[in-house]
């Protein structure tokens, strides 16, 4: 006999006896009718027998039983239970069947249904928790954060003996959780408690449970466990959770990203869904870091259809078959095209009419853009100035530049470039319908982003160093992929023609800093395992990025976390001729004749860093 017809004869069996169990309850002992009962029982039986076999009881494992088992269970009795008030209604008089037998058949039948699954459950558990211990393979576990991540943790590993881990208890702020059992484990004190706590407990490995929380907090944490020589690993924040469920797989070491982690942005869904949804939208760049997440964003917002537009053809196609897999139901094109190529441009936007377009498209290398400066104009401006001659043409909706904070007080030709592409932004705005919205947001390093210091860092430790940092004292604003796209949509709604955007970046980060937590991160020591050697500021750096000019100064806008520049000295009437110069500057190739073309734009603009007053 087969493990499902087993448990099929084992529930009919308990249900069945559910019955006569309730007379007795409800006849406090005595036996009266006994030929009415057995007749009852019988009458209930082929429905039992329906029911366990409709709904699968006898499918379901009894060793992972859940909440959703349980509400089946419920179901399933409940069903019965009226159908004995039924016929406690229709057959008064001719059958002893009183009102409350039914009911207390049900409540009878649901406990031992559900007890018996449940300490199928428990058994199950704990022999292999033997089995585990016995192979030195569990590990006793302390939950840092006893909020809803935390208790989700716990509940996964009981459910799984065989990941290994063992919740022990919480750590928490939270003085109203002290004592308490959250899921039948204790809250053992604060979070500043952990070193105490791992001696006392034993403890073999900290997880950091705080998907919410701020990256202070978590390096807080990890300096403490590090301190305490104990393992310490952590779940990813919030935006990385699927749909908010948090799984032992998830569970991961602790990276860069989580120690510059902020509080999650809160977003104004109403105002972003009211110009993307069942809307035609283009995202240029779609291959690269942030249109790719831009696009990731846009999805749940339920557009007419997408236009992944990239150059690089294998970026382009790894990134459709993500969506493929990710967006099955999401209506999209992919274009290879260069937006530098004016016709094939104009052909895209014939073909697919966008309504909105957000455009992340360029080249943001400095040094190679110091070495190439005239394809800094032609790609970085000359694209720019195709969109939006484009968009204007076609009765784009909302256009939205992805800028840069090396556009402030530009000291590179790849950041005079994008200071350009805002004053071309601008000057689109200039002649924009009244139904028409141009605009640029600008923020600073995209943590993880293709070419970013993060990646490059993790490259030199995995080859045992140096690490190499051009100045000791070189800052650079920072905010994660998924941050910094879900800002620039909403920037997009803001409505505000014209407007240079400037999200709040918080704090700058020395660079050196980053790349000691990176190597301790790694499990090894600064300037002992890894070297941390300064080259020098290569052409064209800065050591420190600003997001306004100072004569710009900001106003705050709907979003706490974006603010307008008030301006950023657009020269509208003799654009038009500048911008000519400057490209007439790129065709000739004469570095010299292109500074001169982009001063004349960018009067701050300097081409040699020794010019310029740092810090």
């Amino acid at each position: 006999m087969n493990k499902t017809r087993y448990k099929f004869l084992i529930d009919l069996c308990l249900w069945t006896l559910a019955t006569p169990v309730a007379y007795l309850l409800r006849l406090d002992g005595l036996v009266q009718g006994a030929g009415d009962i057995l007749t009852i029982t019988l009458m209930f039986l082929p429905f039992k027998a329906g029911i366990i076999y409709y709904i699968g009881y006898h499918t379901h494992s009894w060793h992972k039983v859940g909440v959703r088992d349980l509400f089946m269970l419920i179901v399933g009795t409940g069903l019965v239970s009226l159908l004995g008030v039924i016929w406690a209604v229709g057959m008064s008089g001719i059958l002893f069947l009183p009102f409350s037998v039914p009911f207390i058949e049900g409540l009878v039948a649901l406990s031992v249904l559900g007890f018996t699954r449940l300490a199928c459950r428990i058994r199950h558990e704990r022999k292999e928790e033997k089995v585990y211990r016995r192979s030195g393979q569990v590990k006793r576990v302390l939950i840092a954060g006893a909020g809803g991540a935390g208790t989700m943790l716990a509940r996964e590993m009981m459910r799984h003996p065989e990941s290994g881990l063992t919740p022990v208890g919480y750590l928490d702020d939270h003085k109203g959780k002290h004592s308490r059992l959250l899921v039948g484990i204790p809250v053992l004190g604060d979070l500043k408690d952990l070193p105490a706590v791992v001696k006392k407990n034993h403890i073999d490995e900290v997880l950091i449970a705080m998907p919410s929380e701020s990256g202070e907090v978590i390096r807080s944490m990890a300096r403490m466990a590090r301190d305490a020589k104990v393992r310490h690993r952590t779940m990813p924040p919030l935006h990385e959770l699927i749909n908010g469920n948090v799984a032992i797989s998830q569970i991961r070491d602790v990276d860069v990203e989580d120690l510059l982690r902020r509080k999650p942005v809160q977003l104004d869904i109403s105002a972003i869904s009211g110009y993307l949804n069942n809307r035609v939208i283009m995202v240029t760049g779609a291959g690269g870091s942030i249109g790719a997440e831009i696009i990731r964003q846009i999805a749940i917002f339920h557009p007419k259809h997408i236009v992944l537009l990239g150059r690089g053809e294998n970026s382009i196609y790894s990134f459709q078959q993500e969506i493929l897999q990710s967006f099955p139901d999401l209506a999209h094109s992919t274009v290879i095209n260069d937006i530098k190529d004016y016709d094939s441009l104009r052909h895209t936007f014939e073909t697919f009419r966008p309504d909105v377009v957000f455009h992340a498209a360029a080249h943001k290398h400095v040094p190679l853009m110091e070495a190439n400066p005239e394809q800094a104009i032609y790609n970085n401006v000359g694209g720019t100035r195709n969109l939006t001659d484009l968009s204007l043409e076609f009765s784009v909706d909302h256009f939205v530049n992805i800028s840069s904070d090396k556009a402030v007080n530009p000291t590179s030709i790849m950041g005079a470039s994008k200071r350009v592409c805002e004053h071309v932004v601008r000057s689109a705005a200039s002649k924009a319908r009244n139904n028409q919205t141009f605009v640029s947001v600008r923020f600073g390093n995209v943590l993880g982003s293709r070419g970013s210091v993060i990646p490059l860092f993790k490259d030199q430790i995995k080859r045992g160093g140096p690490i190499t940092i051009t100045h000791p004292d070189m800052t650079r604003y920072f905010m994660t992929i998924p941050e910094a796209s879900r800002l620039v949509l909403q920037s997009g709604g803001q409505a505000q023609n014209g407007m240079v955007y400037v999200l709040d970046m918080g704090e700058p980060v020395k660079i050196t800093d980053l790349a000691k937590d990176l190597i301790v991160l790694s499990g090894l020591e600064p300037d002992v395992d890894i070297e941390v050697k300064f080259k020098g500021i290569r052409p064209g750096e800065k050591l420190f990025e600003e997001l306004l000019t100072a004569e710009e100064g900001t106003t705050a806008t709907h979003h706490e976390k974006i603010f307008s520049a008030r301006k950023n000295g657009f020269k509208e009437e003799q654009f038009d001729f500048l911008l000519s110069n400057l490209f007439e500057a790129a065709a000739s190739n004469d570095r010299e004749r292109i500074n001169e073309a982009l001063r004349a734009i960018i009067p701050t603009y300097l081409k040699d860093q020794k010019e310029k007053k740092v810090g």
